[in-house]
């Protein structure tokens, strides 16, 4: 006969084991002790097997025929109810120890093992450093995109939207590695898309006439202070590299003999290491550089060119470059240490004096097709030998007044 939960409550116990029938298998057994549990008799492989079902009353009479339902489904598919149990319980467990926090560590660490470049790395554990206070300690398949846009939205009210866009981004990028782990069915950022007004954008204010340029150049020459911050901006305005390619720059890169400078892959933007020809004036500079910091020595080559004030194994700081040059009168909307690659990549199409391709190679512009790109190098890297010095002369020459002659002559193209 059925149960009913008047029977269920009123059931006392006896002083030894009582099983209670509710057909097809349920029962309710009631131990010596007053505790009301609920089992499953069942039968897989000809097999006699129970299963648990969880105590009365935290489990009613209807909730544990509804257990029953489900344990007979799975009998139906050929599985075992015991047995998935213990999956589910696995699963669970999982899920609940795999906070935000936790897979955002995994993240971060999955991206070093993939020999992402260091600045990369950081700038992911930057990012995900401001959704922690409101994230980490949560499950990841508990949060929801309300819970997400919270976040955005405090960097929106500050203005930062750039931030707030990269930040969507890098937590969407946490919820696609759990749902390959599945411990999550969908990624919630995607209905962010559109959430936070999009950032404006703006270029690096650059110098790009002659005459502008030579004036900032001989600004830079004159500037008060550090003379190695001097030499940096001299060189970013020779070499046009990225502020950070020369901001960690090593002595082991250069090779003075053949002119070179080796930019290593893991401190490109593209991944892919980049080689500048030095023209005299960079070598120069180079030459009074290991004069002013001989005293740190070269560490075996490994020795920073630019070490900080602070110590000699980190680099100068991003803002070091662009504050100098606030120093020197020039707002952020007038010029910026990243700048220089715009001043170098205008004037020098404009010079009609060089292949557009060899202007790109020159600002590690990565040519999509990599077999192309290999042959460009080889291609153009005369050209860009020759490209590097007539640069370094026409600065020269821009930077003593002389904006209407040329310098040295350039191989025009055909």
């Amino acid at each position: 006969m059925a149960l009913t939960d008047s029977a269920i409550r009123n059931a006392k116990a006896t002083g030894k084991l009582v099983k209670l029938s509710d057909g097809e298998g349920l029962q309710l057994w009631i131990t010596p002790n007053g505790s009301k549990l609920w089992r499953l008799a069942y039968r897989l492989d000809g097999k006699q097997k129970k299963l648990s079902i969880g105590t009365y009353p935290a489990i009613d009479l209807k909730t544990a025929r509804q257990k029953r339902e489900e344990a007979k489904q799975l009998l139906r598919d050929g599985k075992d109810p015991s047995a998935q149990k213990k999956v589910d319980k696995l699963s669970e467990a999982v899920a609940r120890g795999a906070t935000f926090g936790i897979r955002a560590d995994m993240l971060i660490e999955a991206k070093e093992k993939a020999g992402k470049a260091l600045a990369t790395v950081d700038k992911v554990r930057w990012l995900l450093s401001l959704a922690r206070p409101d994230l980490a300690k949560r499950p990841i398949g508990e949060i929801s995109s309300i819970e997400i846009l919270a976040v955005l939205r405090k960097l929106e009210n500050k203005g930062n939207l750039e931030t707030a866009k990269r930040l969507r981004s890098t937590i969407g990028e946490v919820f696609r590695a759990a749902i390959i782990d599945s411990l999550v069915a969908s990624d919630p950022t995607a209905a962010l898309r559109g959430a936070i007004r999009p950032p404006v954008t703006v270029s690096h204010a650059a110098v790009t006439k002659p005459k502008a340029l030579g004036a900032l150049l001989r600004a830079i020459d004159g500037l008060d202070g550090q003379p190695t911050t001097r030499i940096a901006l001299q060189l970013m305005a020779l070499l046009y590299p990225r502020p950070g390619e020369l901001r960690m720059a090593r002595w082991q890169e250069f090779n003075f003999e053949l002119c070179e400078w080796l930019i290593p892959a893991e401190r490109m933007k593209m991944r892919i290491e980049h080689y500048k020809p030095l023209p005299r004036q960079a070598i120069a500079l180079l030459e009074e550089l290991r004069t002013l910091t001989a005293d740190i020595g070269e560490q075996g080559g490994k020795a920073l060119l630019f070490p900080s004030l602070r110590t000699w194994q980190k680099p100068i700081s991003e803002n070091t470059l662009n504050a100098a040059l606030r120093r020197l009168g020039y707002s952020k909307d007038e010029a910026t240490a990243h700048g220089f690659r715009a001043s170098a990549s205008t004037l020098l199409n404009e010079s009609k004096l060089w292949h557009a391709d060899a202007v790109e190679r020159s600002l590690a512009h990565e040519e999509p097709n990599k077999v192309r790109r290999v042959y460009a190098r080889g291609e153009y890297w005369d050209e860009r030998v020759k490209m590097a010095q007539w640069w370094a002369d026409q600065l020269d020459a821009w930077q003593a007044g002389k904006t209407d002659a040329a310098a040295s002559t350039g191989k025009a193209v055909s």
